[in-house]
């Protein structure tokens, strides 16, 4: 994992650093107060940063080439882009500006978190969620429209912040970051006003019998270490993505998402009963191998899955598989 932290008095020195670890950019503006702070943890094709800054900065910035999103802290940040100006202030999460275009604005002696990933990747979470649209899926506005929206979007920011990427001195698991940015990209799809749009139905109900239910099992089994997603279930079922939920639905009682959740629970149990606890096995290692970042809810799901906590697994003791 890139890990990076940057203290400075120096305007120079700041606008260097900051020109160089998002986008070319001018500070400006009167300054009283040079002092700032940043810490980047970066894995993939996520990063997110905390930034500190003791002054009021005037920016103009090239184009990000990617989905850039801001949780206020303190203090408040202004958009001045396209000649519009937009105030946003603390507790607000809120898409800073689109991947392909310059910025332009202000931030007032703030403190905030920058969460930002590849935009594709909301075209691949709009069509798992059976959306669609005439081409790549665009942001259409920068706040969310509901408080709630706001909420969830904020949660989504902060679990990557503290849970995924909180450890300077551990990288999380490919699936675990790949999980983790579809969680992010759900999230703004969910919180912020886009051009994608519900598809037509397209469900061929007879394809949602036992062989397409049989063959997206095989699948999942096969590959639940890896990064996986409707679109590949449905691919290796020779189906539609609709056609795989349904057959799910009608013949498990649960989702495609669901049993790949609950085939991953399967792995990490027998990860803990074949570990050696003395040897530097952790629950939260093996947790995070297979995809769970919040040893909270891990431990929860464990517990309701085999009658006790996960530690105890570790330790030699015994689960029966309820």
């Amino acid at each position: 994992m890139e890990t990076l932290e940057f203290r400075s008095g120096s305007l120079d020195a700041t606008e260097a650093f900051l020109s160089a670890a998002y986008t070319p950019m001018r500070i400006g503006g009167p300054v009283s107060d040079t002092r700032v702070r940043i810490r980047r943890r970066a894995a993939g094709s996520l990063s997110v940063d905390r930034l500190s800054i003791g002054y009021d900065m005037g920016y103009d910035a090239g184009s990000l080439g990617k989905v850039c999103l801001i949780s206020m802290h303190a203090g408040t940040l202004v958009d001045r882009t396209g000649g519009r100006e937009t105030v946003f202030g603390p507790g607000e999460t809120f898409l800073l500006a689109q991947p392909d275009r310059p910025y332009q604005g202000e931030v007032r002696a703030a403190r905030y978190t920058i969460a930002m990933f590849d935009p594709a990747l909301l075209d691949r979470m709009a069509a798992i969620g059976g959306t669609a649209g005439p081409g790549p899926v665009r942001l259409t506005g920068a706040r969310p429209a509901t408080a709630a929206g706001n909420r969830t979007l904020t949660a989504a920011v902060g679990y990557l912040r503290d849970a995924v990427l909180g450890d300077p001195d551990h990288r999380p698991g490919e699936l675990l970051l790949a999980t983790a940015a579809q969680h992010l990209a759900a999230a703004v799809l969910a919180a912020l006003p886009h051009t994608a749009r519900t598809a037509p139905a397209r469900v061929d109900t007879r394809d949602a019998g036992s062989d397409t239910l049989r063959r997206a099992v095989a699948y999942i089994e096969e590959n639940a270490n890896r990064d996986l997603t409707l679109a590949d279930i449905a691919d290796a079922a020779r189906v539609t993505p609709r056609a795989v939920q349904y057959a799910f639905r009608r013949l498990a009682g649960l989702t495609p998402t669901q049993y790949l959740r609950r085939v991953r629970l399967e792995r990490a149990h027998a990860d803990l009963r074949a570990a050696d606890p003395y040897g530097g096995a952790t629950v939260t290692g093996i947790a995070m191998r297979w995809g769970f970042a919040h040893p909270g809810r891990f431990a929860d799901a464990y517990r309701r899955a085999y009658g006790q906590a996960p530690s105890l697994t570790l330790k030699g003791g015994s689960a029966d598989h309820r």
